[in-house]
């Protein structure tokens, strides 16, 4: 396997990413403990986490799965901004929430530093500099390594790297962006962006929340089991579209003797600008048929029909119904 630099750093990172959105939630501790082992045996360098998720239960498990030896082998990323207390300032991007945040996401990792502090979504109430000269104190205090963004519009990354280059503050080295064969906006701007000014892209989605991997048969009837029937954000992710794609995207993934799942991953891992796709896995079992894709390489047969079956910069689902300014929708 073949490790990438993230961004501008010197970090070297796995092209796949263990994801803990469930960890807490709808996956068991003893069960994400094994799942961040696994991954970890398999090459995987990164975990990827947020205080947000499971009300910080995420963290918890993740933080003690890594204990006993673990944490010096792996890169940890977290984030903050939503609302983690019922306060005016228990959530956003201010320099006050930021600190606060970072030291009770520390306490609950069990570890002295976090690897890449992102900010999980613009806060368009509190200027840029404020944010970036909170993170840069936390980098010079050791407490954080490297800092990111998350969902974030392409121009204000890129304001942001202005900012921290007229200031001499640290300097975003990735983006956190939805990103999938049914949402390929970021194609059209952000992309070009990162590829130019060096900008680590980390998907977050590639199975567009199971509709590539065959979870939907009816855009209206999610499984009782999914998220989609609990969380009407990411319902409203499901379309027609979106799963008929993933129905002749499966055809092509059997005929090359992949899962739909494992193409749709391979897919985004192989996209120009991207540095690593990030796995939602809720289960061992799917982290299994993930982790092949760690070998794998897309062919330029394959790549030009999935553009066809979904061109370059267009959508058929919408991933930025949480990014908050995100205005194109789909006809």
């Amino acid at each position: 396997m073949e490790y990438r630099t993230l961004g501008r750093s010197g970090l070297k990172v796995s092209p796949l990413w263990l994801g803990t959105w469930n960890f807490g939630d709808s996956t068991p501790e003893a069960e994400a403990a094994r799942m961040v082992r696994r991954a970890v045996d398999a090459g995987i360098n990164c975990i990827d986490t947020a205080d947000s998720y499971a009300a910080g239960e995420s963290e918890r498990i993740v933080g003690r799965a890594l204990a006993g030896g673990l944490r010096e082998k792996v890169v940890v990323a977290t984030k903050f901004h939503f609302p983690v207390g019922p306060g005016p300032n228990d959530r956003g991007n201010s320099r006050r929430h930021i600190l606060r945040a970072a030291e009770a996401s520390l306490r609950r990792l069990g570890t002295d530093w976090i690897d890449l502090y992102q900010a999980h979504r613009p806060d368009f109430g509190v200027p840029q500099e404020e944010t970036l000269r909170a993170l840069d104190d936390l980098v010079r205090q050791g407490k954080v390594r490297y800092i990111g963004s998350s969902t974030f519009p392409a121009w204000m990354v890129m304001e942001a790297l202005g900012i921290s280059e007229r200031l001499g503050l640290e300097r975003f080295v990735s983006e956190q962006p939805p990103y999938n064969l049914l949402d390929r906006r970021i194609e059209n701007e952000l992309v070009p962006m990162a590829l130019r000014h060096g900008v680590g892209l980390l998907a977050w989605s590639p199975l567009a929340a199971g509709q590539l991997a065959g979870r939907y048969a009816d855009a209206a009837r999610p499984p009782a089991d999914s998220k989609a029937a609990r969380l009407s954000y990411v319902a409203a992710r499901l379309t027609e579209r979106g799963i008929e794609t993933a129905r002749v995207l499966a055809d092509l993934a059997a005929r090359r003797g992949l899962t739909s799942s494992q193409l749709a991953l391979l897919w985004v891992k192989d996209q120009p600008g991207i540095t690593a796709a990030l796995l939602g896995s809720r289960t061992e079992v799917q982290l299994e048929e993930a982790l092949p894709v760690l070998d794998l390489g897309l062919d330029s047969e394959t790549a030009s029909a999935l553009d066809t079956l979904v061109p370059p910069g267009s959508a058929v689902a919408d991933f930025h119904n949480t990014s908050g300014w995100m205005r194109m929708r789909l006809l």
